[in-house]
This record gives C-alpha cells, sequence and structure tokens, in this order.
C-alpha cells in the first residue's frame, strides 16, 4: 500500500521525545542514571493523513500537563506545511523497581516556566 502503518507512529513519537528530553538539557540516560524510569502510560494518536514511505517527517513537540509523579507531551507530524498526525501522551515517573516516583523537581519546574538546565 506505501503507507507507515499506524503502530510505526508510535517510535517516532518515543525518538522526539527523547531528543526533546536532550534539547532541554536532560537526556534520558541521565534521568534513569538518578534511579527514575518514565513509562508510556497511554498515547492517543489521531491519523488524519497517511504518512508515506520515503515521506520526510518532522515531529513537533510539546510539554503538556505536569502533576508530582505524570506529565503529558504533545506531537504534530507534518511532511512539509501538511500536518498528518497529531498526538499526545502520558507518563509516570517510576522507581527502578517500578513504583511511582516524583518527578525531577527541574521538570516540574521547567513545565511550569521555570528555564531547564
Amino acid at each position: 500500500m506505501g503507507i507507515v502503518h499506524h503502530s510505526r507512529y508510535l517510535p517516532y513519537l518515543e525518538e522526539a521525545r527523547v531528543e526533546y528530553l536532550r534539547h532541554i538539557g536532560h537526556p534520558y540516560h541521565e534521568i534513569r542514571e538518578t534511579g527514575i524510569d518514565m513509562a508510556v502510560l497511554e498515547a492517543h494518536v489521531q491519523y488524519r493523513q497517511p504518512l508515506l514511505f520515503d515521506d520526510v517527517v518532522d515531529v513537533h513537540v510539546a510539554m503538556g500537563a505536569v502533576s508530582r509523579a505524570t506529565f503529558q507531551m504533545a506531537y504534530l507530524l507534518t511532511v512539509g506545511d501538511e500536518i498528518r498526525s497529531s498526538a499526545v501522551t502520558a507518563h509516570g515517573a517510576l522507581t527502578r523497581e517500578g513504583r511511582p516516583t516524583r518527578l525531577p523537581e527541574w521538570f516540574r519546574g521547567f513545565a511550569s516556566g521555570a528555564e531547564a538546565t
């Protein structure tokens, strides 16, 4: 069919999320070194137009709602100026043992408008 299977959109989101954390100065591997993992709790994708094989896709990312232990990320997938898909993922902070924990202070501060370092 020449279109990207719907299940393959999630890796686009994950790659963009990891790059976003790196861009704000907190690479995922450094977060994990502090003993925190960020599990995906849910994902919602709205498919507007299909991605085609060999499309060059831009994934735009923005921080959404943040609580003590959870956060959301919003995404817009475009090809050129055309919106192909939008998505939201929800994440929870977990210890290495899989128990809920608080997000790092910098994360909550960044989400409320403070500068991330």
